[in-house]
């Protein structure tokens, strides 16, 4: 069994619904923010908890897998949504595969959090997630080619 495999069942069986549940009580969730992509498949909304480095109106994650679900989601449809604290924002994502992951990390505030990406990694990347101005009107998106 790979690294990603283990990882993957790690969060989405044991840990992610645990911090859905509380997120969705209403309960603080420090250091961590639901990100909400759009399935590149389904088209439906996917929400992960993710550690979380909020500088301004960017939000920085650390990716375990550079191929992993969310990561692809982004790749696919890059606008997303963050749940921070109880209210949710709109922003634009993009993976930067050039970026030091491991620097990246040493800035992170989430050490728990982070230490545990690194551990569980594969293929860690960064995701920079540029949110829209608070209030401001989301972006159109680009109309798909009819045919």
């Amino acid at each position: 069994m790979n690294k990603q495999r283990v990882s993957t069942f790690a969060s989405h069986r044991l840990l992610n619904p645990f911090v859905k549940a509380a997120a969705r009580a209403g309960l603080p969730l420090p250091g961590l923010v639901i990100l909400e992509t759009t399935g590149r498949k389904s088209g439906e909304p996917r929400r992960t908890p993710v550690g979380k480095a909020l500088d301004g109106d960017t939000l920085w994650v650390l990716a375990e897998h550079r191929r992993g679900g969310y990561v692809r989601n982004i790749e696919a449809n890059p606008r997303v949504r963050v749940r921070i604290g109880r209210s949710w924002r709109e922003g634009t994502a993009r993976a930067l595969l050039d970026d030091d992951v491991r620097e990246r990390a040493r800035r992170m505030p989430n050490r728990v959090n982070t230490r545990t990406v690194l551990l569980m990694a594969s293929e860690p990347v960064t995701v920079r997630v540029d949110l829209d101005p608070a209030g401001a009107p989301a972006p159109a998106t680009p109309a798909s080619p009819s045919g």
